[in-house]
């Protein structure tokens, strides 16, 4: 079994939401990245999504986006990315990890010798956020050839039809966007998104985790109580851009832990909100 189907199946068993955490690798620095990471498991994640940097990341809101471009900056790649999950592996063979990105470092890398090297250092599955499941033959081949898992978002405005199509090629979870726009954009509507989640659990059985839009604890507890997992990740990079506004000398440490204990907070709440029964 998947470290991300055991994880999931684990959660279920003890009536638990899981808890998704995002950042961006080599932001705030790369050779602090694994440190984040550890710290981040030890606050409440469950599992680890890794956005690997990019020139044009067209999902983002502004405060990825300004991570994206730090981490670029402080000459993060593709394989840096897969060294520091190789890294973070030396003391963690538990803990999933998904990488987040877009099609163009993978293609430029090459779709095999990426599902190889992403296997041995340890990644789980992917997000390539804009490459459609129409168009994801290739890649899916060289994934299931290492057991990765392939994931795709659903937004809002995604039609029924073609949630189908995603879900029948969809592995390890569903990425429900909560929100219309770019991460950390937008008004959370506990409503509508109890909605669309309930229409993606009418066509498949794979867990749901709800993200876009999760600021703090009392946004996670209400998405909490409909999905099978919350993701974080604006809100974390925002926390510790905020420490080092007001500490321009804090040290990575300094910043890390500021996002730890947002996400320990964020943790909490969720643990404070009713369960479901999804046995």
């Amino acid at each position: 079994m998947s470290r991300l189907n055991s994880t999931f199946a684990r959660l279920r068993s003890e009536g638990r939401q899981g808890l998704v955490s995002y950042v961006v690798a080599g932001d705030p620095s790369p050779s602090g990245t694994v440190d984040l990471l550890h710290q981040l498991v030890a606050s409440g994640a469950d599992v680890l999504e890794v956005g690997v940097p990019f020139s044009d990341p067209m999902a983002e809101g502004a405060v990825i986006q300004k991570g994206h471009e730090r981490a670029l900056a402080n000459g993060m790649s593709l394989q840096g990315v897969l060294e520091i999950v190789a890294g973070f592996r030396q003391a963690d063979q538990h803990t999933p990890i998904i990488m987040m990105g877009y099609a163009n470092p993978i293609e430029r890398f090459g779709y095999e010798a990426f599902a190889t090297a992403g296997a041995e250092a340890g990644v789980d599955g992917l997000i390539t956020v804009d490459l459609p499941p129409e168009e994801v033959d290739a890649i899916d081949a060289a994934l299931k050839a290492v057991a990765m898992d392939n994931i795709f978002l659903i937004s809002p405005t995604t039609p029924a039809s073609r949630i189908q199509t995603i879900v029948e090629r969809a592995r390890g979870f569903i990425y429900c966007v909560a929100v219309k726009g770019v991460t950390g954009s937008g008004q959370l509507d506990a409503a509508e998104v109890a909605r669309n989640v309930a229409l993606i659990r009418s066509k498949t059985t794979l867990p749901v985790a709800v993200g876009f839009g999760i600021k703090d604890a009392d946004s996670a507890r209400a998405v909490a109580t409909v999905a099978d997992a919350v993701v974080v990740g604006s809100a974390l990079i925002d926390a510790m851009v905020s420490v080092g506004k007001q500490q321009p000398a804090a040290s990575d440490g300094q910043l890390h832990a500021a996002a730890a204990a947002l996400l320990k907070s964020i943790r909490e709440g969720m643990d404070s909100s009713p369960s479901y029964d999804r046995k």
